[in-house]
């Protein structure tokens, strides 16, 4: 029994004490461990011995400790989770947009696996897999009482292999089955395309390493097509599920000033409290050349529509909002996902870590979106969606998910951070009264094709461009 309770004890105070590694910056903090509770972990020592003694099945320890882990980092919310080897392994893989598997943004609902985001141009996105979807079944397996990480092992594989998923989506009488085949991930995380003369439009997928380099590139090369500058860009966020904080600076910092904040976190540490704002330092790599030197002049004051829907989370909604603050964009489509909390990566000693959820970040105004989202300027209804209004409805948010964090405004939340300088002109967060609703639905994508000439948000995003109350002070 004393042996089990000291490698209990080793466990937690690993975790307490280990290094801590985000996803965009490497830092070393040590924190002072609180009196580790006793009578509870007498209480979890014994149960730990009833079920090496009385279970059904011999239980290695290892996984019993593991599953404690899973437990107990999986009950905090629904983005804290405990990485074996393999999975920080997959992880750190992800970030650089390349990896195994069906191309699925997660999460989990009520013991199921509930799809967040399909990612483009992957094995999931093409089969039809929608946001807002709940898998009750991989293969033969149900997924209740899975962990997150046991089902995400479970549909990444070897490329070329079979999975089938079960699937309940909202409005479907009967459960969906769908056979994907596993396929190597490469995200394309920048697309583009000058939908017509002096307009155009650029799609970030996801938020990787090289994004913000692509974007500069992206919009060099528009500049080119179009022989001088544009008079309008759409920027697309929908369904793009985050990814890594100072790419999002970088994105943001492309179309704001030097110096301007992009966002501020505040957590219980020091670390956890950050202000990042467009210099180069908050969103380069070491070494790194400053590409956003790189970038077109009209850049800067093109007027812009970001679009947004249920599916733009974490990094989408940093760029939103803080395009949204500085009134460089006008924010279109549906409420946003609302995930507005930092997850640091805690590595531990024996190659596996932790992934917790260490702060909330908030807009240049002071707004913290956590289960909110970014309510946008005028709201789209996307038009697949045939009676207005019920688009927004099917989306998953993060309030759906179980042990979300409730936002510091709502009642009983944690204590306001302090307040970031705020923009006295932009306190109003309420969206316009203008509401445009949306037709029939739109085809699916031709193969090679950015962006269908049928997208009605896009085609309203576009109109809104054109309008002369967005041209009017444009400088020339």
């Amino acid at each position: 029994m004393a042996s089990k309770f000291k490698q209990f004890s080793l466990v937690g105070v690993g975790i307490l004490i280990g290094a801590a590694l985000t996803l965009n910056y490497s830092a070393i903090a040590e924190h002072d461990p609180e009196p580790l509770p006793v009578e509870d972990l007498r209480a979890f020592s014994e149960i730990f011995g009833k079920i090496k003694s009385d279970y059904v099945e011999p239980v290695e320890d290892k996984k019993l400790i593991t599953e404690a882990i899973n437990g107990m980092l999986s009950g905090l919310d629904p983005h804290s989770a405990y990485l074996d080897a393999e999975a920080f392994k997959e992880l750190q893989v992800g970030t650089q947009g390349e990896f195994g598997g069906l191309g699925i943004e997660v999460g989990m609902e009520d013991g199921f696996v509930k799809v967040v985001s399909p990612i483009e141009d992957t094995p999931a996105f093409k089969a039809g897999v929608k946001s807002g979807d709940l898998i009750i079944k991989l293969d033969d397996t149900p997924v209740k009482g899975m962990t997150l990480n046991d089902a995400v092992k479970r549909m990444r594989g070897k490329p070329g292999t079979d999975i089938t998923l079960t699937i309940i989506r909202k409005g479907e009488t009967k459960p969906l089955t769908l056979t994907l085949s596993r396929a190597v991930i490469k995200i394309k995380s920048v697309k583009y395309k000058l939908l017509e003369p002096d307009f155009g439009y650029v799609r970030i997928t996801q938020f990787q390493e090289h994004t913000g380099e692509n974007l500069v590139d992206a919009l060099k090369d528009l500049s080119e097509q179009n022989k001088g500058a544009l008079k309008g860009l759409v920027l697309d966020l929908r369904n793009d599920p985050g990814g890594l904080l100072n790419t999002a600076v970088s994105v943001s910092g492309a179309f704001l000033k030097p110096g301007d904040l992009v966002v501020y976190t505040d957590g219980r540490t020091e670390d956890a409290k950050m202000r990042l704002t467009n210099v180069r330092e908050n969103y380069l790599r070491p070494g790194e050349s400053d590409y956003l030197k790189n970038l077109p002049s009209w850049v800067k004051t093109v007027p812009m529509v970001v679009l947004v829907n249920g599916g733009s989370a974490s990094a989408s909604e940093i760029v939103s909002g803080a395009l949204q603050d500085h009134k460089r964009a006008l924010i279109v489509g549906t409420q946003s996902f609302g995930k507005g909390s930092v997850q640091t990566i805690l590595p531990l000693n024996n190659g596996t870590a932790i992934k917790l959820t260490t702060a909330r970040y908030f807009t240049p105004s002071g707004r913290s979106i956590q289960a909110k989202g970014i309510t946008p300027d005028i709201i789209v209804e996307d038009a697949t969606i045939s009676k207005a209004g019920e688009s927004s409805k099917m989306e998953v948010h993060e309030a759906d998910l179980e042990h979300h964090l409730i936002n510091d405004g709502d009642e009983g939340g944690a204590k306001a951070p302090p307040a970031a300088p705020k923009d006295e002109s932009s306190k109003d967060e309420k969206p316009r009264d203008d509401k445009a609703k949306g037709g029939k639905g739109k085809p699916a994508l031709e193969p090679g094709e950015i962006v269908s000439k049928s997208d009605y948000q896009v085609n309203q995003a576009l109109i809104l461009l054109k309008g002369a109350n967005l041209l009017q002070g444009r400088k020339e």
